[in-house]
């Protein structure tokens, strides 16, 4: 084969690769007697500074991007961050109840709430420390954020689903207990059950949630 030809067919088995090729199987392919050797030699020097370079990768060859342009093929996104049920359940009770302790969150779910699933809240900016509960202890509160209006489309809590839509959504049962209802989340008792948290205070979640992780 002319030696032109060899690069050429070289180049063409290499291009449509799925991964990178070895002489050997590149000889397999070539007829009889062709300089594979001379042929990808031949290639490399021809695609030395270009876009895309030949280069060996444990003994086989290959196509790749050059290494100076690499930065032009990464691409950047946002990955939503999916709420775990835990967490969820959790910022709906904090949405319906705010101004809300951890232990009115534990007493409406059940079920003790874990430092993960708060922390996970608070990092996203949907919920955040309000003050502190003027009782024993003085508990933080925790309330929902602009960003959660943001984030549900929502103009005010005014506009968080009530019973009616609730059970129109399939939310709830429509068999309700006597006395069932959804808290009115914009019957909030600011000033009357709460204090504002100190300037400069930030209190440590650790020392608010202690208790197991929730499985």
């Amino acid at each position: 084969m002319d030696e032109l030809l060899i690069e050429r067919a070289i180049e063409a088995l290499l291009f449509a690769a799925a991964e990178p090729i070895s002489e050997a199987d590149l000889a397999r392919r070539l007829p009889e007697g062709a300089d594979v050797a001379a042929g990808i030699e031949a290639l490399r020097r021809r695609y030395e500074g270009r876009g895309v370079e030949l280069v060996c990768v444990s003994e086989r060859w290959r196509f790749t991007t050059a290494a100076d342009l690499a930065y032009l093929m990464t691409e950047e996104r946002e990955e939503p961050r999916r709420l775990s049920k835990a967490a969820q359940e959790t910022l709906a009770i904090v949405a319906y109840h705010q101004p809300v302790t951890r232990a009115e969150i534990e007493a409406v779910r059940g079920v003790q709430v874990s430092r993960g699933t708060l922390d996970v809240l608070l990092e996203l900016g949907l919920v955040r420390m309000r003050g502190r509960r003027r009782t024993p202890g003085r508990p933080v509160t925790f309330g929902t954020t602009d960003a959660f209006l943001e984030h549900y489309g929502l103009a005010t809590l005014a506009d968080l689903p009530g019973m009616a839509e609730m059970k129109a959504a399939g939310l709830l049962d429509l068999n309700l207990p006597p006395g069932f209802s959804v808290p009115d989340p914009t019957g909030l008792r600011d000033g009357e059950i709460e204090d504002p948290l100190d300037e400069g205070e930030t209190p440590e979640f650790a020392q608010d949630f202690l208790g197991e992780e929730e499985p």
